[in-house]
């Protein structure tokens, strides 16, 4: 498992400070994420909503992904990281938008879309940054690094605003 960092803390007080909000749509972390940021005191004043989009539906419903983009690029693309992060955060009003989708494991992957293979965005005030990860260990490994990969991306996006 990665080193915890506090990266939590470091987002929720970047938030607190700049007055903005946040949601999350995750599939492949599944709550973690947001059960992650909850931790942190003060935590309320900055998330306002958090959805789980596990089922292509949910995604299509909770987070504004495009039916099309699903049956071109499938659940698990750059594409779909995109559409789920502008669209929580439009659905919410939110500031920052921020998605997980990926492959946690053990089963599921393909030659093209490995095991571990994670796409995380980041939508600020409409500017959306995708990264493109891949995890190594078990399901719960993966998705612990995932988590902490999105905090590290959307205090990035933060700091270059």
């Amino acid at each position: 498992m990665m080193p915890k960092t506090n990266n939590e803390s470091e987002l929720v007080k970047k938030l607190t400070n700049k007055r903005y909000t946040i949601t999350t749509a995750e599939s492949c972390t599944g709550g973690l994420l947001s059960a992650t940021l909850v931790n942190v005191s003060g935590a309320s004043e900055v998330i306002n909503c958090a959805f789980v989009t596990y089922a292509n539906e949910a995604k299509e419903k909770f987070a504004g992904v495009q039916h099309e983009t699903l049956l071109a690029h499938g659940a698990v693309s750059e594409e779909t990281a995109a559409e789920m992060c502008r669209g929580c955060a439009c659905l919410a009003q939110a500031d920052m938008g921020l998605s997980t989708t990926g492959i946690a494991g053990p089963g599921g992957g393909t030659p093209d879309k490995p095991v571990g293979l994670v796409y995380i965005g980041c939508c600020l005030h409409d500017d959306v940054v995708v990264e493109r990860h891949i995890f190594s260990g078990d399901r719960l490994q993966v998705r612990n690094q995932a988590v902490e990969a999105a905090l590290d991306l959307a205090i990035r996006c933060l700091d270059k605003e």
